[in-house]
């Protein structure tokens, strides 16, 4: 049976990572991002999932591209940060960022869940974040722990049907968000890096390589996997 991987945000970053490594262990690799995906021999979707039409669009790419029945590997990827303070919330920016980074996940499931057969996978793309906060960004922090819910939904609604879901938990990783989130310094990245006991930021295909062995593991459903580097503790 073909193996497909449906991966989002995959422009740049973790989710473009994800594409390369997914294509290596021998997936079909079909990507959807506002930009375009680099990666040879993926098939890709240029959208943007908050649109009111991207539903439609994106169940007509998957049936063009995938048979009825296949095991898919869905990889929840993209995701915006627009730094806010729960004090002072816009509520547009908490809603636009709600929109990409839960309810998209949650309208794609719908259109995939039922052409997976049995050994598919269901990945969401979390942060340290879906479990605790720091300040400044309650907005992103907010949704990341709605990705964990969700995660956790899908483990329990999916019982019986032999498709599992993990959430993947990156600490600080060396992608285009972090460095404009440190506005480009490299000394806020350093110090960045100095929070994890290994004292380096992560590297987007460290991450990859997590969510391509996820893929193949249903021993882990239900899981939150934190791939951090450990962080140190204060």
């Amino acid at each position: 049976m073909s193996r497909t991987a449906l991966i989002t945000g995959a422009s740049q970053g973790i989710g473009r990572a994800c594409a390369v490594a997914l294509s290596e262990a021998g997936w079909q690799v079909l990507t959807m991002s506002r930009k375009p995906c680099t990666v040879p021999g993926v098939t890709h979707l240029s959208i943007d999932l908050t649109t009111p039409e991207a539903p439609d669009t994106v169940a007509a790419f998957v049936a063009e591209n995938t048979p009825d029945t296949s095991v898919l590997s869905v990889v929840h990827n993209a995701a915006m940060l627009i730094p806010d303070a729960s004090t002072a919330i816009d509520a547009d920016i908490l809603r636009q960022t709600l929109e990409l980074n839960v309810v998209a996940p949650a309208w794609i499931n719908r259109i995939l869940v039922p052409r997976m057969a049995p050994g598919s996978s269901i990945l969401y793309i979390g942060s340290t974040l879906s479990e605790k906060a720091v300040a400044g960004v309650a907005s992103y922090v907010t949704s990341k722990h709605a990705v964990a819910g969700l995660m956790r939904s899908t483990c329990q609604d999916l019982a019986g049907t032999g498709i599992h879901t993990a959430c993947i938990c990156p600490g600080f990783t060396a992608t285009e968000m972090l460095r404009t989130r440190a506005g480009n310094s490299d000394e806020v990245l350093t110090s960045l890096g100095k929070m994890s006991t290994f004292g380096r930021l992560i590297e987007p295909a460290e991450i990859a390589a997590v969510v391509s062995m996820a893929a193949e593991q249903p021993v882990i459903n239900g899981a939150m996997i934190h791939a951090n580097l450990g962080q140190v503790e204060h």
